[in-house]
C-alpha cells in the first residue's frame, strides 16, 4: 500500500486550489489504486455491512474519532452521501460520546470475533479508502453508504485519556501492528455549493456538512499524524491504561443506544431557519449619473448561506454578456458584485436590479443609471420615440423628473379595532399627480415607525392605486400605530391610523390574557434566556405567575420548562442540545385557570454566539491560512485553566444568572464547567451541577433560598482532569434586584375627537427598565374598567380611542417592567367625551396669571401688568384676556370684555373708562389648548389722571441665570414716564422673610440698561427684588417684586462655553438634559431678541444648541444668553469683550492658519548653461506636504519651462528655469502646505535686478554665431488688405533650398502652416483681425547651414497707431447699413463690420444731438456687431439716430429712422420678450455644481462648495438618499452670503455614504444637483492602492482635475501633448485622500488608473462640478 508524504512536515495546510503539486500527484494515484481495488471492497462489501455494527463499535474511538471527524467537516464538498454521513457529527453531545466511547471499549468478545474475519479481510482497504474519501474520492460511497458510521465531537469527549494521544485499529490477526493514520484535505472554503439545491434534504445535507467543517477548523481535530509506533512498549502502555477505564466505561453500554436513535433523526429537527437564511444585501448598489462614453461600475455585497446567487437585470431584462461582448462585465470577488458598462450611451439610461437568491429566498435592490448629453448633442429621433421626455441638461429626479409629485389618500382607513386570531386589513387610495406610467411609486408600512417587511403574519399589496396590508392572524404584537408612506422619487407624504388589538376570549373563564412579545435573548450552546410582556387583562383576579413553553423546530411537541408559575417576565431555559432550534411560547396562570398561549417566539439555534456569527456571516475570502502540525508524539492533555471575569448578571427570587469567560489555558480540545456556590461567609463549597458538566459561558442556578446570601465560583475541565476554581464572586442575595415600578402620577385627560381621549400622565419615580405602560378607562359611575391598550406603549402619552361621545369617563395608569406591573395611578378627574377645539391636543389650559398692577392711569384709560401663570400647560402662551368691573360703593359690578383679540404682551391699555370710578380687574391666560382659569379680582383701583412728575413702576421684573452667589434681573421700562425722559433705574433686594424697612438699593448711580448681573448672594437663601425709574423730578413707583428666589447652583446646571474648532469657527455652546418634549432654546444678546442673524447662525439638535459667529468683530461684543423655555429655569450666559474677543480671533487664526517653519527663504542662483534655480528649505516636511509655485499671482505647473521638487526628507524645495526671458520679470512666491500648517516666501526679480540676472543667465547660455548666410534686401513692413488683414512684408535674397524662416512675436516663436518657397523672394506674415493684442516687436529669422539672419519691425507706440488708423479706415468703410431688433431688454439698433478694434471710436447721434449714455442707453459690441441698447424705450426714443465711426482722422456715418411703425412694431416685440425673460432669469440655479461621485477613505475629511444664485434669494435645503439631511456636530452645511453653499464633514465613516442632493427652490424654479459619495474603509483603500501598483508599476501620477467644458482649444491641446510625459491620459475615478480640507474649500483627490480604459484619454467633466487636487 502506497502512503501519503510526510504531508506534517511542510506545516502548511492550504486550499485546493493552491495544493501543491507533489501532493496532487500522490492524491491522483491514491485515485487510481482505489479505482483498481474497488472489485475487492465490493466484495468484501457484504460481510462488511454484516459486521458494520461492531465496526461501528469497535473503531469509534480510533477511526471514527479522529479520521472521520476529520472527513465529517470537509467531505460534503464532493458528495451527497458523504454529506448525509456527517450528520451525527454535530448532533452528539457529552453524553452521546460518553455512550460510544464505552461501547467501543468494552463490546463482549463475541461480537469482536464475528467482525474480526470480515475486518480483517477489507482493513487495508478500508484504510485505503478512508484516506481517499479526505482526498475527495468518490470510491467511498460505493461502500460505505449503508455502514451509518457515527462520529462524536470530540470537543466535548471526557475520557481521562488525552485527546491527541495515539489510537490503534486492533484486530486479532494484526495485534501488535499500528496502522497509519493520514491527513484529510480541506478546502477553506465551501465548494459543494453548486448554487440552490432542489430538495429540502439537500439542503439539510449543506447545512450539517458546513457545521461540521467549521467544528473540525475551529477545534483543529480531523489533522493527525501519520507515524508508526516506534516500539511495542508504547502499545502496552496504551492498552493498559484503556483497560483503567474499562470499568467506567461499560456503564454507558444503555445510552448508546438512545443517542444512536437520535443521531438518525438529527435531520429531521435541524433547524433551517438558524442555520440556512436568505440573501441579505450588506450593501446596495447606487444610482449613478454620468456623461456619454464614460464607464460605470454598480457594486453591491450579498450575505447568505448557501451561498446567494446574483444576476443583474436591465428594465427587468435579464443582462446577457455573451450578446453584447465588451459591453458588460459581471463579477464576483469574495462576496463583491459588480456590474460594468461600458462607454455608456443614451440608452444605457434605464433602472438596474440586482437579484439575489438561494433557497431562503430572494431579494433585489434598484440603481438608477442616467446617462446625460452635452448641450446640443440631444438626438431628436428618441424625443420622437418617446424614450426622452425633458431636455438631459435639466435637474433629473431620481425618476427623471424635476417637477414635484402631488400625492394624496382617498378611501383612508381608519382607526381600527380586532381581536387576537382574526385577520385584519388595512387599505387606502393613493392618487399621484402628475401620473407617470414609466415609474411606480414605493409603498412602505411602518408600525410605530419600524419599517414592516412581509412575513407569515403581515401581507402586503399594492394594486397600483390602492395600497393595502392584511394581518393574517392578529396578535396584541401587531397593535401600534401603522403608517403608509408613498414615496416618488425625492418626494413622500404618509397617512397613519392606530390599530387595537383585543385579548382572545379565554378559554376558561376569569383566566388572564395571553403573554406577548416573547423573545429569545443570550442564547448559547445549552442555555437561553426567554423574555416576555406581562398581558393587560389579567381575568379579574392576579396573575401567579407564567409557564414558559419550548418545542423543537421540526416537531409539534411542546414542552413545560419550569415546574412552578415564575412571575419575574424572564426566565432562563437551560438543558437544550447544541446544534438544535428551539421555539418557545408563554402561558398566564392566575386562580382561575391557564391563558391562552403567546405568539411563539422566532426560532433560536443553541448555538455558541462565534459560531452563529460565523453562520450568519459569509467569508469574504478563501481561507488561506496554515494547520501546523508537529513531528513529535502527540502530548498528554492539558488541564484548562480557570474561568475569568465571573460575574452575577441577573438576580431574581428563583434564579441566579451567572456569566464567565473561557480560561486562556485550556489546550486543543473543549472544555466543559462546574459551577459552585456556597453561603456567603463560609467556605462549604457544593458542586451545583453534579451530573452533566456545563457547554456554554452562562448558567443559571435555580434552588436557591430567597433572601440568603451567596458566592460563585466556576472550575474547567476535559480530558486531562479539572482544573482550579475561579476567583468567587461577591455575595449575592437572592432577590428581585428589578422592584416593580411605583405607579405613575398626574393622569390629565384632554378632550381629542368625538370618540377620543388623550391621556397624559408623569413617569414614576425612580423607574428601572420600564417596558411601557397599560391605560385604562371606566365610564363615570360604572364600575367596569376596560383596557385602553394591550400592548405596553411607551412615552407618556396616549390617545384612548373608541369611546362613546358624552360619556363622562376617568382614566387610570400602571406601569410595566420584568418584575411586573404597578399599582394603579390615582383616577383621573372626569372628562366628558367629546370633539376639542382645533382638534384635539395634548396641552393643559394655563393656569391664572396674577400679580395685576396699574402701570399708568389717564382720565379714561388705564394701562394693566401682570405676571405669566406659573403653570402654561406645557405649550406656549398664545396671548391674554382681560375683564374689568366697576366698583361703586364696595359693590361689584358685572364683568366685561376688556378685549376681544388675545394680547401677546403682558401689559394693556384699557380705553373708554370713567373717570374717578373705581375699577377691578382680572386676566385669562390661553393657549394652544384653550383658555385657563381667569385670575382672582384685583385690587380696587381709581381711574385719575397721574399727575405726578417722577416715572410710574417698572413692570415685568423676572430673573435668570440663578446660581448660587448671583442671578441676572430683567425688566421692562415704565409705561408711565412721568414729566421728564427716565435717567436710569434702581434695584432694591431683600430677604424673602425681611421686613420692608430691610430694602437695600443694590446699585447707588442709576442704571442705564435694562438688566442687571447682582452678585454677592448667599447661598440657600431666599431673596424679591424689585426696581425703580428715575428721571429729573426724583424715583418713582417700585415695581411689583419678583417671586422669591433661593440662591443656589442646581445639580447638573450648565453654562454657556465657548469654542473654537480646528478650522477656526468661533462658537457659542449650551446644553440642557431637563428639556421637555415642547422646550426651545431661544438665545438673545444684552438680553434682548437677536433679529438679526447676518452675524450668528443658531444650530439647535435634541439637547445641544451652537451660535456660531459668521465673523466676528465690534458689532458682535455683548452678552450672550441662552434660555430654556418650558424648564425649571434653565439658562447661562457668556460675556463678549475686547480682549476676550482679541483672545478668540487669535486663536482662531491660529487654528485656522498654522504656519510650517523655515530655515532659508526663498533665494535665487544661476546653474550651467544659464539655467536659473529658485530654492528655500523648511525644518521638517511630512509625506503629505505639497508645494505650489507662483509667479505674477498666478499658478505655474512643472513642465518643459519649469522643473519643480519637493524632497520631504531634507525640507528642500526648488524650481528650475532653462532660461529668463523679458516675460519672466516680477513676483515668484513658493506657498507651502503640509496638512493644515502653511508658509510662503517670495522673491522680487524687477528692474534693474532682473536684469542682470537675465544678462547673466544669457551670457551663459548662448554662443553667437558668425553673421553670414542668409540676408534681407527689404526690412519687415506692413500693409492693410482690402478684408482689414495686416500682413507683413519683407525682401529676401542670397537663401537657398535648405534656407529655414522663422518669424518671431515678442520672442516668441509664431506657428506658419507651410513653409515659404522663397520663388518670388518675398516673405509675408498675415495677421487677422489686428487689434491691441497684436502690439509688440515682430522679427523674421532666415537661417541655415552658414548662420543667420534678422530683421525686426516695432509695431509699438506711433508706429502702431498709424497702422491701427488705416486698419480702423478699413474697418469703417466694412460697416452695414443700421438694423433694429427687440430684445427683453429694450430695443436695438446695430451694423455689422468685418471686425471690430478698440481704437475705433464709435459715438451715437439722434436726431442731430449726441447721446449721453446711461445705464438706460448704452452702446456696445459684440463679435462683429456694433449695437446701441436703448432699455425700456419710451416715445420721447423716437426719431433718427447716427452711428459714427472715427478712424483717427474721418468720420464715417449710417443711419436709421426709428419712428412710426418701425418703433411701434419694435415696443411690441420688446415688451413681449420681456416678460419671457423675467422668469429665467430669476430662477433658482447652482452656477458651480458639485461632482457627481466621490470616493473618499473612511476617516477622511471631505469638503464640496458650491455657488448658487436666484432672485429672491434661493432656499437651500439638502437630502441623503433622497431624505431630508440637515447640519449636526459631523456634517456642516452652510448658505453664506445668498450664494455660497458648503458641505463639511469633518471625519468621514462608512455611514456617510449615499448619494446628497443640494436643492435651490425659489418663486420662478427649483433645481437640484446630485452628488453620490462613496466611503471606503482603510483595508478597501489598500486594496485598492495594491491593486493600482500592479497595473501600473511603481509610478504615481498626480493631476489636478477640474470639471469644465469639453470643448479644448487647439494650444491647450498642444501643450497637453508636450506634458504626456508627466500626465497620464486617463483618469477614470477620483478617490479623497487630503486628511483636511482645502482652505480655498477644494477637496484633495487621488487620481487612480483604470486598467482597462489605459488607451482612452482624459475627460474633462462638467463646469458644475467642484475642483479637485492632488497631493504632489
Amino acid at each position: 500500500m502506497m502512503s501519503l508524504p510526510f504531508y506534517q512536515r511542510h506545516h502548511d495546510h492550504y486550499d485546493r486550489a493552491y495544493r501543491h503539486k507533489a501532493l496532487q500527484s500522490t492524491v491522483s494515484q491514491y485515485q487510481k489504486e482505489t479505482k483498481s481495488k474497488s472489485a475487492v471492497y465490493a466484495q468484501g462489501s457484504t460481510a462488511y455491512a454484516r459486521g458494520s455494527a461492531a465496526y461501528r463499535h469497535a473503531s469509534a474511538a480510533d477511526f471514527s474519532l479522529e479520521s472521520s471527524a476529520a472527513y465529517s467537516r470537509g467531505s460534503s464538498a464532493y458528495d451527497l452521501e458523504s454529506a448525509a454521513y456527517s450528520y451525527g457529527s454535530t448532533a452528539y453531545d457529552h453524553s452521546a460520546a460518553q455512550s460510544k466511547r464505552s461501547a467501543a471499549y468494552s463490546l463482549d468478545s463475541e461480537a469482536l470475533s464475528k467482525s474480526s474475519a470480515a475486518y480483517s479481510h477489507g482493513s487495508e482497504s478500508i484504510n485505503k479508502l478512508a484516506a481517499a474519501y479526505r482526498l475527495g474520492s468518490e470510491a467511498y460511497s460505493l461502500g460505505l453508504k449503508d455502514s451509518n458510521l457515527m462520529i462524536e465531537d470530540q470537543s466535548y469527549k471526557m475520557s481521562p485519556k488525552a485527546k491527541r494521544a495515539k489510537q490503534n485499529l486492533i484486530s486479532e490477526d494484526k495485534e501488535n501492528e499500528a496502522i497509519d493514520y493520514s491527513v484529510p484535505i480541506f478546502t477553506g472554503r465551501e465548494v459543494s455549493v453548486s448554487g440552490i439545491t432542489d430538495t429540502e434534504e439537500e439542503r439539510i445535507k449543506e447545512s450539517a456538512a458546513y457545521v461540521a467543517r467549521r467544528n473540525l477548523f475551529a477545534t483543529g481535530e480531523g489533522v493527525s499524524v501519520s507515524k508508526v509506533a516506534k516500539s511495542s512498549s508504547e502499545e502496552e502502555r496504551h492498552e493498559k491504561k484503556s483497560r483503567k477505564v474499562a470499568i467506567r466505561e461499560s456503564a454507558e453500554r444503555v445510552a448508546l443506544k438512545k443517542t444512536l436513535e437520535d443521531t438518525q433523526a438529527f435531520h429531521k429537527k435541524l433547524n433551517q431557519d438558524k442555520l440556512l437564511h436568505p440573501p441579505e444585501f450588506i450593501i446596495k448598489p447606487r444610482s449613478h449619473t454620468v456623461w456619454e462614453k464614460q464607464n460605470v461600475k454598480f457594486h453591491c455585497t450579498v450575505a447568505g448561506w448557501p451561498e446567494p446567487r446574483v444576476t443583474w437585470y436591465k428594465n427587468n431584462v435579464p443582462i446577457d454578456v455573451q450578446t453584447h461582448p465588451g459591453k458588460y462585465t459581471i463579477e464576483n470577488r469574495y462576496g463583491l458584485h459588480s456590474l460594468e458598462i461600458s462607454t455608456c450611451d443614451f440608452d444605457d439610461t434605464a433602472q438596474y436590479r440586482a437579484s439575489a437568491m438561494n433557497v431562503k429566498g430572494e431579494i433585489s435592490a434598484y440603481a438608477s443609471l442616467v446617462v446625460k448629453r452635452y448641450k446640443g448633442d440631444l438626438d431628436a429621433s428618441l424625443l420622437h420615440a418617446g424614450t426622452v421626455s425633458m431636455p438631459l441638461s435639466l435637474g433629473v429626479t431620481p425618476h427623471g423628473y424635476a417637477s414635484r409629485f402631488e400625492i394624496s389618500f382617498v378611501d383612508k382607513f381608519d382607526v381600527a379595532f380586532g381581536r387576537e386570531g382574526e385577520t385584519m386589513s388595512l387599505g387606502c387610495t393613493v392618487v399621484i399627480s402628475p401620473d407617470i406610467k414609466r415609474f411606480k411609486p414605493d409603498i412602505e408600512w411602518y408600525r410605530n415607525g419600524v419599517l414592516i417587511t412581509p412575513s407569515k403574519w403581515v401581507q402586503m399589496h399594492w394594486t397600483g392605486e390602492r395600497a393595502s396590508l392584511t394581518l393574517t392572524h392578529a396578535n396584541k404584537e401587531d397593535e401600534g400605530l401603522y403608517t403608509l408612506r408613498v414615496v416618488m422619487g425625492e418626494y413622500y407624504e404618509e397617512y397613519s391610523g392606530y390599530v387595537f388589538v383585543r385579548d382572545a376570549d379565554a378559554e376558561i373563564p376569569g383566566a388572564p390574557g395571553a403573554p406577548l412579545d416573547v423573545q429569545c435573548l443570550d442564547a448559547n450552546k445549552d442555555y437561553v434566556i426567554v423574555s416576555w410582556k406581562q398581558p393587560a387583562v389579567d381575568g379579574g383576579n392576579p396573575i401567579l405567575g407564567y409557564f414558559i413553553d419550548r418545542c423543537e423546530v421540526g416537531t409539534t411537541h411542546w414542552t413545560q420548562c419550569n415546574e412552578t408559575p415564575v412571575k419575574f417576565a424572564r426566565f432562563p431555559v437551560t438543558g437544550l442540545i447544541e446544534g438544535r432550534s428551539y421555539i418557545f411560547r408563554v402561558r398566564a396562570v392566575n386562580k382561575a385557570g391557564i391563558s391562552l398561549p403567546s405568539r411563539v417566539s422566532e426560532p433560536v439555534a443553541a448555538l455558541d454566539p462565534a459560531d452563529r456569527a460565523r453562520l450568519r456571516s459569509h467569508p469574504s475570502a478563501p481561507w488561506t491560512g496554515q494547520i501546523i502540525v508537529t513531528e513529535e508524539e502527540p502530548a498528554e492533555g492539558v488541564v484548562p485553566g480557570p474561568p475569568t471575569d465571573l460575574q452575577v448578571i441577573e438576580a431574581t427570587k428563583n434564579y441566579v444568572v451567572l456569566s464567565w469567560k473561557p480560561p486562556g489555558q485550556r489546550g486543543h480540545e473543549g472544555i466543559m464547567y462546574f459551577v459552585e456556590k456556597c453561603v456567603a461567609g463560609t467556605e462549604e463549597w457544593q458542586r451545583v451541577n453534579t451530573e452533566i458538566p456545563v457547554k456554554s459561558p452562562r448558567f443559571a442556578v435555580f434552588d436557591l433560598a430567597e433572601g440568603k446570601s451567596y458566592c460563585f465560583r466556576v472550575r474547567c475541565c476535559n480530558s486531562a482532569g479539572i482544573g482550579e476554581p475561579s476567583e468567587a464572586t461577591e455575595a449575592t442575595v437572592v432577590d428581585d434586584k428589578l422592584d416593580i415600578p411605583k405607579p405613575p402620577g398626574r393622569i390629565m385627560p384632554t378632550r381629542n375627537t368625538d370618540t377620543s381621549v388623550v391621556v397624559t400622565w408623569t413617569e414614576p419615580p425612580d423607574a428601572k427598565e420600564l417596558v411601557g405602560y397599560y391605560i385604562e378607562s371606566s365610564v363615570v359611575g360604572s364600575g367596569r374598567w376596560e383596557p385602553c391598550n394591550n400592548n405596553p406603549v411607551k412615552g407618556t402619552r396616549f390617545i384612548c380611542h373608541g369611546l362613546t361621545n358624552g360619556e363622562k369617563y376617568i382614566f387610570r395608569v400602571r406601569a410595566v417592567n420584568a418584575a411586573g406591573l404597578s399599582e394603579f395611578s390615582q383616577d383621573s378627574e372626569p372628562i366628558e367625551v367629546q370633539a376639542a377645539i382645533g382638534g384635539g391636543l395634548l396641552h393643559a389650559a394655563p393656569s391664572p396669571p396674577y400679580d395685576i398692577t396699574v402701570l399708568e392711569s389717564v382720565r379714561d384709560s388705564m394701562v394693566l401688568g401682570w405676571k405669566q401663570p406659573k403653570v402654561t400647560g406645557g405649550t406656549e402662551i398664545t396671548g391674554y384676556y382681560v375683564n374689568y368691573r366697576e366698583v361703586i360703593g364696595g359693590v361689584p359690578g358685572k364683568w366685561m370684555e376688556a378685549n376681544i383679540k388675545a394680547i401677546s404682551e403682558r401689559a394693556y391699555r384699557i380705553q373708554n373708562l370713567k373717570e374717578n370710578m373705581v375699577y377691578q380687574f382680572q386676566v385669562a391666560a390661553a393657549n394652544l389648548a384653550g383658555v385657563g382659569t381667569p385670575s382672582l379680582p384685583s385690587q380696587p383701583f381709581k381711574c385719575e389722571e397721574w399727575t405726578i412728575a417722577v416715572p410710574g413702576p417698572p413692570h415685568d421684573v423676572t430673573y435668570t441665570e440663578v446660581r448660587k452667589d448671583s442671578l441676572v434681573l430683567l425688566w421692562k421700562e415704565p409705561v408711565y414716564t412721568g414729566r421728564s425722559p427716565i435717567a436710569g433705574y434702581y434695584i432694591d433686594m431683600k430677604e424673602t422673610e425681611a421686613k420692608e424697612e430691610h430694602w437695600r438699593s443694590v446699585n447707588e448711580k442709576p442704571l442705564q440698561k435694562k438688566f442687571l448681573k447682582i452678585g454677592g448672594l448667599t447661598e440657600g437663601v431666599s431673596y424679591v427684588f424689585r426696581v425703580r425709574a428715575t428721571n429729573q423730578a426724583g424715583v418713582g413707583k417700585p415695581s411689583n417684586t419678583t417671586d422669591p428666589v433661593v440662591a443656589e447652583t442646581r445639580p447638573g446646571t450648565k453654562e454657556v462655553v465657548v469654542n473654537v474648532d480646528d478650522n477656526g469657527v468661533i462658537s457659542l455652546n449650551f446644553e440642557c438634559d431637563q428639556m421637555s418634549p415642547h422646550s426651545k432654546f431661544v438665545w438673545s444678546k444684552n438680553y434682548e431678541p437677536i433679529e438679526d442673524d447676518s452675524r450668528l447662525d443658531i444650530d439647535t439638535k435634541g439637547g445641544k444648541s451652537k451660535a456660531t459667529f459668521k465673523d466676528l468683530g465690534e458689532d458682535d461684543l455683548g452678552i450672550y444668553s441662552c434660555v430654556v423655555t418650558d424648564t425649571d429655569g434653565v439658562s447661562s450666559s457668556y460675556t463678549i469683550d475686547e480682549e476676550e474677543m482679541k483672545r478668540l480671533l487669535a486663536l482662531s487664526h491660529e487654528h485656522k492658519f498654522p504656519t510650517v517653519p523655515l530655515v532659508s527663504e526663498l533665494a535665487v542662483e544661476i546653474l550651467e548653461k544659464g539655467e536659473v534655480r529658485f530654492w528655500l528649505q523648511a525644518e521638517k516636511l511630512s509625506g503629505n506636504a505639497k508645494a505650489n509655485f507662483v509667479f505674477n499671482d498666478k499658478e505655474i505647473f512643472n513642465g518643459e519651462k519649469y522643473k519643480m521638487k519637493v524632497d520631504q526628507k531634507t525640507g528642500l524645495v526648488e524650481m528650475i528655469m532653462d532660461k529668463l526671458e523679458d516675460k519672466d520679470e516680477g513676483t515668484y512666491t513658493f506657498q507651502l502646505q503640509d496638512g493644515k500648517a502653511t508658509n510662503q516666501s517670495s522673491l522680487v526679480l524687477i528692474g534693474d535686478v532682473f536684469k542682470k540676472l537675465q544678462g547673466e543667465a544669457e551670457f551663459q547660455r548662448k554662443e553667437w554665431h558668425r553673421k553670414q548666410g542668409p540676408h534681407f534686401v527689404d526690412k519687415l513692413g506692413w500693409e492693410v488688405t482690402d478684408d482689414c488683414n495686416v500682413m507683413l512684408k519683407c525682401k529676401v535674397a542670397n537663401i537657398k533650398k535648405e534656407t529655414h524662416i522663422v518669424w518671431y512675436k515678442d520672442d516668441r516663436e509664431i506657428m506658419v502652416d507651410e513653409e515659404h518657397d522663397f520663388k518670388d523672394g518675398v516673405c509675408t506674415l498675415l495677421i487677422s483681425e489686428f487689434s491691441k493684442k497684436d502690439t509688440g516687436t515682430y522679427e523674421v529669422i532666415l537661417k541655415d547651414d552658414r548662420g543667420k539672419d534678422t530683421s525686426e519691425l516695432k509695431l509699438t507706440d506711433t508706429a502702431f497707431a498709424d497702422l491701427m488708423n488705416e486698419v480702423c479706415r478699413r474697418i469703417a468703410l466694412s460697416a452695414t447699413d443700421l438694423k433694429i431688433q427687440s430684445t427683453a431688454e429694450g430695443i436695438r439698433l446695430y451694423s455689422f463690420v468685418t471686425y471690430y478694434v478698440e481704437d475705433l471710436r464709435v459715438g451715437w447721434v439722434h436726431n442731430d444731438t449726441q447721446i449721453r449714455f446711461t445705464d438706460r442707453v448704452k452702446t456696445g459690441v459684440t463679435g462683429e456687431q456694433i449695437w446701441l441698447q436703448i432699455n425700456e424705450p419710451t416715445p420721447q426714443d423716437k426719431g433718427k439716430y447716427t452711428m459714427e465711426l472715427f478712424d483717427g482722422k474721418t468720420a464715417h456715418k449710417k443711419m436709421v429712422d426709428l419712428s412710426g411703425q418701425a418703433f411701434d412694431e419694435a415696443f411690441a416685440e420688446f415688451q413681449r420678450l420681456k416678460q419671457a425673460a423675467i422668469a429665467e432669469k430669476n430662477r433658482a440655479r447652482v452656477l458651480g455644481g458639485l461632482p457627481d461621485v466621490v470616493t473618499i477613505q473612511e476617516g477622511k475629511a471631505l469638503n464640496l462648495s458650491c455657488t448658487v444664485w436666484g432672485d429672491p434669494t434661493p432656499e437651500v435645503s439638502w437630502l441623503k438618499n433622497e431624505k431630508s439631511f440637515v447640519s449636526d456636530a459631523n456634517c456642516i452645511l452652510k448658505f453664506e452670503s445668498g450664494k455660497n453653499v458648503s458641505f463639511t464633514i469633518s471625519a468621514v465613516s462608512t455611514l456617510d455614504s449615499g448619494k446628497y442632493s443640494l436643492v435651490v427652490k425659489n418663486k420662478y424654479g427649483t433645481e437640484t444637483s446630485d452628488v453620490t459619495v462613496i466611503v471606503i474603509s482603510v483595508s478597501g483603500q489598500t486594496d485598492m492602492a495594491k491593486h493600482a501598483a500592479s497595473v501600473q508599476g511603481q509610478s504615481q501620477n498626480n493631476v489636478t482635475l477640474s470639471k469644465k467644458k469639453k470643448a479644448t482649444t487647439a494650444s491647450k491641446q498642444h501643450k497637453e501633448g508636450e506634458k504626456k510625459d508627466f500626465i497620464k491620459p486617463h483618469v477614470d475615478e477620483i478617490i479623497a485622500t487630503e486628511e483636511t480640507p482645502d482652505p480655498k474649500g477644494i477637496s484633495t483627490v487621488e487620481k487612480k488608473k483604470d486598467t482597462k480604459s489605459n488607451q482612452h484619454t482624459a475627460k474633462k467633466t462638467d463646469e458644475k462640478a467642484a475642483a479637485a487636487e492632488t497631493v504632489p
